[in-house]
């Protein structure tokens, strides 16, 4: 076993399981060689998970953790940042796995995903692939859809930050953040066909593609460090609003 997906997962985000857990029994069928781990906060929901897991003869755990995060915190980015490093250190602590896969659970992706990503890390650390938002836009950086080499995950730890006044800096705009001082090589793309579904029955797809020029300038790692960095200094999430604005003129 060498690839661990890896998926933070929680109650109200399983609108689609079934349809994820086909998906997912399709990449094991043709990647033998990895793993699904499902993370999540809610105790009553371990057990269900793992009938699921048993129901669609996967390989995999499921796993519970817990979220640390100040008294006025509101967001459920904790639960999401919290539930991608509880995952990175099961894969550091638990397998030998070089690789270690994000895929979220209200995704389909091309289930040649861990052949057609393991190609694009090839000489990288780390490969985003890209998918539509749920709101709106396209993001190329996500962790949504992500693949880290063991030696980069070693570096880092997954982490957000959430201010007083409401303001959310997520946590694969800090994984971005980090990545660029550890000096780590890391490629966007979009490099497979991503279902993102936004109810049971709406969904956002996207194919594999070029990327523009505009949107490789606004993705520069230096551009995006100085920008993700700002936002800290100011407590205002500074990509998510440029985004808002550029996505009038991206081609989506």
């Amino acid at each position: 076993m060498d690839v661990v997906i890896g998926t933070p997962i929680h109650s109200d985000g399983m609108y689609i399981i079934d349809t994820f857990l086909f998906n997912q029994r399709e990449i094991q069928l043709r990647y033998p060689s990895s793993e699904l781990v499902l993370a999540t906060v809610e105790e009553e929901l371990v057990i269900k998970l793992k009938e699921y897991i048993k129901l669609w003869k996967l390989k995999g755990h499921v796993v519970q953790y817990e979220v640390s995060r100040p008294d006025y915190a509101q967001s459920s980015i904790w639960e999401i940042a919290a539930g991608r490093d509880f995952i990175r250190r099961y894969l550091l602590n638990q397998t030998d796995a070089e690789y270690l896969l994000f895929l979220d659970a209200d995704m389909t992706v091309d289930p040649s995903v861990i052949r057609i990503m393991k190609k694009e890390i090839a000489d990288h650390d780390v490969v985003f692939s890209g998918y539509p938002l749920r709101y709106q836009g396209t993001g190329l950086a996500g962790a949504g859809c992500a693949m880290l080499k063991r030696n980069v995950l070693k570096k880092l730890n997954f982490r957000c930050y959430e201010f007083e006044n409401g303001q959310v800096i997520f946590e694969d705009n800090v994984l971005e953040m980090d990545l660029f001082r550890l000096h780590s090589r890391v490629r966007k793309g979009f490099f497979l066909a991503i279902n993102h579904f936004t109810s049971v029955d709406t969904m956002k797809q996207i194919t594999p593609r070029p990327v523009g020029m505009l949107r490789n300038l606004i993705n520069h790692p230096l551009l995006r460090y100085g920008l993700i960095k700002t936002s800290i200094n100011l407590r205002y999430n500074i990509p998510w609003k440029l985004k808002t604005i550029m996505s009038r003129f991206l081609r989506e």
